[in-house]
């Protein structure tokens, strides 16, 4: 059975807070995301460079070996407890994510 990586990208809007922000991501959301089961890799890019619009203030990454996977890693004790905490800090800095599957090389 052949699996296709996936990766879940979440893009941070400039917080209202950003001291308060880094203290709960590095304190509180870093611990959580990295008990997801099946989580093969989280990285972060702070201050990303637009080429069109305005600039987010980060870029998480977070990658599984399959779609199953970070399905199975949401649903459980873990993914819910980092989905909350998500959505707290959101009050904080608006978000945006989404789930990238399947690439198709171009050239």
């Amino acid at each position: 059975m052949t699996t296709t990586p996936v990766r879940f990208l979440f893009l941070w809007e400039q917080p209202t807070d950003p001291e308060a922000f880094e203290k709960h991501y590095r304190e509180v959301h870093i611990p959580l995301a990295r008990k997801l089961p099946g989580l093969r890799s989280y990285a972060i890019t702070d201050d990303p460079q637009p080429v069109r619009g305005e600039p987010y203030y980060r870029i998480a990454e977070l990658r599984w070996d399959s779609m199953d996977e970070l399905r199975t890693a949401f649903a459980s004790p873990a993914g819910q407890a980092c989905a909350e905490d998500a959505t707290g800090m959101a009050q904080n800095a608006a978000a945006r994510s989404m789930i990238l599957g399947a690439q198709e090389e171009l050239l």
